[in-house]
């Protein structure tokens, strides 16, 4: 089973909703992630996209950037997101996608080196909304992992 449908049938299992939004993995690699979802299980009174849908899209984004790496590293943990912020550029009339690139590599370094110090560790991650080739929102979060073993 190659990588992206591997996180898209775990991303479906274990967080619900994803699947209620209809969530497909389009990249899942050691550059990043690319998640994508249809208007209409995400549609608003506007007949555009939820804000709520977006957020969620852009969230989950990075939380597989985080989950992934760690995999990667072979380092169990459970992933949570501390904090984020959300920008809205313009409406989103149908399908979007959201992007999140990887941290750059001594970003990535001081995470994991912290997190076997303390088993704990806290990352910055930012993902991009698009709809039409266009930068459609962005949001900034804060991700913490912590050793399950």
């Amino acid at each position: 089973m190659d990588t992206v449908q591997a996180v898209q049938e775990y991303l479906h299992e274990h967080i619900p909703l994803s699947k209620a939004m209809a969530v497909a993995v389009l990249q899942a690699d050691s550059s990043g992630v690319v998640l994508s979802a249809p208007l209409e299980p995400n549609i608003n009174h506007r007949e555009t996209v939820f804000g709520g849908s977006a957020s969620s899209i852009a969230i989950l984004a990075a939380w597989c950037v985080v989950h992934l790496g760690l995999q990667r590293a072979g380092l169990p943990c459970r992933v949570v997101i501390q904090r984020n912020s959300m920008s809205y550029d313009r409406p989103i009339a149908g399908s979007f996608a959201a992007r999140c690139a990887a941290p750059d590599a001594e970003t990535w370094q001081r995470f994991i080196t912290m997190l076997k110090r303390k088993k704990i560790a806290r990352i910055e991650l930012a993902s991009v909304l698009e709809y039409n080739h266009e930068r459609a929102g962005k949001m900034d979060g804060v991700f913490v992992a912590i050793r399950t073993e």
